[in-house]
């Protein structure tokens, strides 16, 4: 009887002393507070790993870095062909040149950072079962370090906006704040997506599926103001890729208006889908590697 006292006041002292120093039961998920101090306090963890991906993607590649902007490039010389010469979807845009090139960065750059995003749990699983950390750095990680690779890429659309004879406009100054809204919004559909792939990891073969919906309906190659009217056309202007699209395009381009509906809009997208990114995803935090 004296023993189990014994184990049971042990028990009791062990418990206050790890309430004491903060300490937790191993694989319980923290609460919501506590895991957003532990994403900052991992901040470093977050960017080294952010550098590292950005970088290596095309390091074993013999022109290495300049993929980055090779891809849409090429990319974006084949759309021209298809769609500015042989299918003439120019319709409402005089500069066309510059509005598929500046669809045709931004979306390469969010169809990437989904697609990758969605997988950056079951691909390092080897990690998440060996390494105690929030597991939210993975994606957020993901979706910065395509981030990273599409700012040389801004600077090449730049240059080609200028040279399609785009004069400079002062809302250029505003394409940092469009790009940081745009890193919010990736962010929280990578969260989002890597807890739905981990939970049902069949669901990933259709991410591709989604993208490319995405790329025909967000106006890549065509303007969505002159291929939609009423509700159907406010849908396709609002839903937040192609509004994207069209908030790059107003700031660099005087023939697409900007308006603070247009900021407000990809504002509350962009807000609303990180916070309930990172929600659905801290949910299953104590998950992670189990499923």
């Amino acid at each position: 009887m004296k023993r189990n006292e014994s184990s049971h006041d042990d028990a009791r002292d062990a418990s206050q002393l790890a309430a004491e120093y903060g300490l937790t039961k191993v694989g319980q998920r923290p609460s919501l507070s506590s895991y957003i101090k532990d994403l900052w306090v991992s901040r470093s963890f977050l960017a080294t790993m952010a550098r590292a991906r950005s970088y290596s993607k095309y390091q074993r590649d013999y022109l290495g870095q300049a993929w980055t902007v090779l891809d849409p490039l090429l990319l974006g010389g084949v759309y021209y062909l298809v769609f500015g010469v042989l299918l003439n979807t120019t319709r409402g845009v005089d500069n066309f040149p510059a509005f598929l090139v500046i669809g045709i960065f931004i979306f390469f750059s969010f169809s990437t950072t989904i697609t990758a995003g969605a997988n950056s749990i079951i691909n390092n699983l080897t990690l998440v079962r060996a390494i105690s950390f929030p597991r939210a750095v993975l994606p957020l990680s993901i979706a910065l370090a395509e981030m990273l690779r599409l700012l040389p890429a801004i600077f090449v659309m730049f240059l080609i906006v200028i040279f399609t004879g785009q004069a400079f406009l002062w809302t250029w100054l505003l394409v940092p704040a469009a790009l940081i809204l745009l890193l919010m919004f990736t962010s929280g559909i990578c969260l989002m997506s890597s807890r739905i792939v981990v939970a049902a990891r069949d669901l990933r073969n259709l991410i591709p599926v989604g993208v490319r919906l995405l790329r025909y309906v967000s106006g890549v190659f065509f303007s969505v103001s002159g291929y939609g009217s009423g509700a159907i056309g406010w849908l396709m202007e609002y839903q937040p890729v192609a509004l994207f699209l069209t908030l790059f395009r107003a700031c660099l381009m005087d023939e697409v208006t900007m308006t603070p509906g247009m900021w407000l809009a990809a504002s509350g997208w962009s807000v609303a889908f990180f916070i309930v990114g990172l929600v659905v995803f801290w949910s299953a935090e104590d998950k992670y590697g189990r499923e």
